[in-house]
């Protein structure tokens, strides 16, 4: 007996979704197969949304910060980063979720899910032409920004504790890392 796994295409992924089958479940679609997603824990929600704030602030209207919303990529998957920086495209989004080539970047705030998020999702996301990614450890307090997109991965990967960092879309902007992921109790 031969076991064979069923892959889902964005088109069925879309129709099951509009029939109401995973209502109340937390997936995303990653080359076909379904990946149930954990609960977001309050550190990951809290540090995402201030993200999701202080980019908003930043980028004052050269690109549009979406929190937890799919992205549709062309490897039959359509995974939903905590923040996809993309194109302020407005009603373009009701046609279809942001494509690689509206996306500036996108960020993961990542517990339990590190290894999937350094690893499988990296890799979809670098075979997609996505030019930047960052993961924000929240085990070991770090930034783990990837850029240079191949099809094995990304060709360049930086861990970062503190110091500021630009986004590539965006030299002009600067961040200071800690702020991702620590609480600024002065404030």
């Amino acid at each position: 007996m031969t076991i064979a796994t069923y892959k889902w295409t964005i088109d069925r992924y879309h129709q099951a979704i509009d029939s109401g089958i995973f209502d109340g479940q937390n997936l995303e679609l990653l080359r076909g197969d379904l990946i149930l997603m954990p609960p977001e824990g309050e550190p990951h929600v809290y540090f995402s949304d201030r993200t999701a704030q202080i980019l908003r602030a930043l980028l004052l209207g050269q690109a549009q910060v979406r929190e937890g919303r799919p992205v549709t990529l062309p490897n039959g998957s359509e995974p939903q980063p905590d923040l996809a920086i993309v194109q302020p495209l407005d009603t373009v989004y009701l046609e279809h979720h942001p494509y690689p080539e509206n996306i500036f970047w996108l960020i993961e705030y990542s517990y339990s899910t590190l290894n999937y998020d350094l690893g499988d999702k990296q890799i979809v996301y670098a075979q997609s032409e996505i030019p930047e990614y960052w993961v924000v450890n929240l085990q070991d307090l770090q930034l783990t920004v990837f850029q240079d997109p191949s099809p094995s991965g990304y060709r360049t990967v930086t861990n970062l504790q503190d110091g500021t960092i630009s986004p590539l879309a965006f030299p002009s902007i600067s961040i200071e890392v800690r702020r991702l992921f620590e609480v600024n109790r002065s404030s």
